[in-house]
C-alpha cells in the first residue's frame, strides 16, 4: 500500500475541528517530515466561513510547501469549483504544477457545506451544473495551444490563451471526490481517479471503490495502482479507555463542521454527510493498536484499496514516525 496525508492547517480562532490539528508552520514542518519518512503525497481541504480557522487559501499554502519539498506530491482535498473562476484556478494551480517540478495532484468536489453556497450566495442547487462548467474550462485552459472563447451559462471568456503551461501532460492528475453510485461513475467516465472521504465505513469503500471498477470495465479499462484512495483518521492507542475518548473527541469536533453543512430545512443529502457519530470511527479510521490499524489496512487492501491518506486525529509526528516504522 501507498501514504499520504489529509488534512488542513488552522490559525488560532474558534474550537478544533476534526481536520485541522496543527497550526501553519507546525502544519508545514509535519509535511517536511512526512516527506523525508517516506510519505508520497499530501492533500489539504478548501474551506470558507468556517470561524474554526481552516485552511481556505489552499493552492497557497501548497505552493508555499512546494519549496520546502522535493519529491512529496501536492493535493486539494478537494478545491471546490463552484466558488471559482476557472481561468484564473487554471492559471494558479498551473503555477503551482511549474513550480513543484509537476507534483500536483488536483483533487475537485462540488461542495456540500450550506454555509460556504450561502457565503458565496450561490444555491446550492446550482453546485453540480457549476462544477460541471468549471471543470471543462479548466481542462480546456490546460490543453488548448491556440486562443479561445466561452460563453456558458455561469462563465464568459473572449479571446484566452492561459499560461503558464502545467509541467504534467496532458494536465495534472484529477482525483475526483465521490460517493454516490452516480457520480462515481462519472468519475470513471470523465478519466478522473477517485478520491472517497474519511467517515465511511470500510465495507462502503470498498463498495463504492466496486461501482468505479465496475464503469472502468464497461469501458475496457481497468484500475490502475494508486488510482483510488481513501482518508482515513489516525490515531494510535495502547487502551480500550484511549480509543474510547479519542473517538468521543473527534465525534464532537465533526459536529461542528456537520452544524455549518446542514441546510436550514435539516435536508443535506452529501454523501459525506451519511455516517456520523462514534460508529464512523469504529468501522472506518485507524483508531486503536497497531494490531488492529494492521488488520483494518489488511480488510481495505484484501477489497483493492491500496492507497491511504492519513488524517491527524491528535498525536501527528509521534503517530505518523510510528505508523511509518510499522507500515512502510
Amino acid at each position: 500500500m501507498k501514504f499520504g496525508i489529509f488534512g488542513s492547517a488552522r490559525q488560532k480562532r474558534g474550537e478544533l475541528d476534526a481536520d485541522s490539528i496543527q497550526g501553519y508552520q507546525n502544519w508545514v514542518e509535519y509535511n517536511i517530515e512526512a516527506e523525508a519518512l517516506g510519505l508520497h503525497s499530501t492533500f489539504t481541504v478548501e474551506h470558507h466561513f468556517t470561524g474554526l480557522g481552516q485552511v481556505s487559501a489552499s493552492i497557497n499554502l501548497l505552493t508555499y510547501l512546494a519549496a520546502k519539498t522535493t519529491t512529496l506530491r501536492l493535493g486539494t482535498a478537494v478545491t471546490t469549483l463552484p466558488w471559482h473562476n476557472p481561468v484564473l484556478l487554471a492559471e494558479q494551480a498551473a503555477t503551482l504544477d511549474l513550480l513543484s517540478g509537476g507534483r500536483l495532484d488536483f483533487g475537485v468536489g462540488k461542495g456540500y457545506r450550506y454555509n460556504e453556497f450561502n457565503g458565496f450566495n450561490i444555491d446550492m442547487e446550482e453546485g453540480e451544473s457549476r462544477f460541471d462548467e468549471t471543470l471543462e474550462l479548466i481542462l480546456k485552459a490546460w490543453t488548448s495551444e491556440d486562443r479561445w472563447s466561452h460563453k456558458g451559462r455561469y462563465w464568459t471568456f473572449n479571446d484566452v490563451v492561459v499560461e503558464p503551461a502545467t509541467v504534467q501532460e496532458p494536465h495534472p492528475p484529477i482525483w475526483l471526490a465521490a460517493g454516490r453510485p452516480d457520480p462515481i461513475r462519472a468519475a470513471a467516465r470523465r478519466g478522473a481517479n477517485l478520491m472517497l472521504d474519511q467517515y465511511c465505513p470500510v465495507s462502503e469503500i470498498i463498495a463504492r471503490a466496486e461501482i468505479y471498477r465496475d464503469e472502468l470495465s464497461k469501458m475496457g479499462q481497468t484500475v490502475k495502482p494508486e488510482q483510488i484512495l481513501a482518508c482515513r483518521a489516525l490515531y494510535i492507542t495502547k487502551t480500550v479507555a484511549e480509543k474510547e475518548e479519542v473517538i468521543e473527541r473527534r465525534t464532537q469536533a465533526r459536529k461542528a463542521a456537520d452544524a455549518l453543512a446542514q441546510t436550514p430545512e435539516g435536508d443535506n443529502k452529501a454523501s459525506i454527510m451519511s455516517f456520523r457519530g462514534p460508529e464512523e470511527a469504529h468501522e472506518g479510521a485507524l483508531i486503536g493498536t497497531l494490531d488492529e490499524i494492521a488488520d483494518r489496512l489488511k480488510v481495505m487492501e484484501d477489497g483493492g484499496i491500496d492507497y491511504v491518506l492519513l488524517t491527524n486525529a491528535g498525536k501527528g509526528l509521534e503517530d505518523l514516525r510510528t505508523f511509518s516504522k510499522e507500515f512502510f
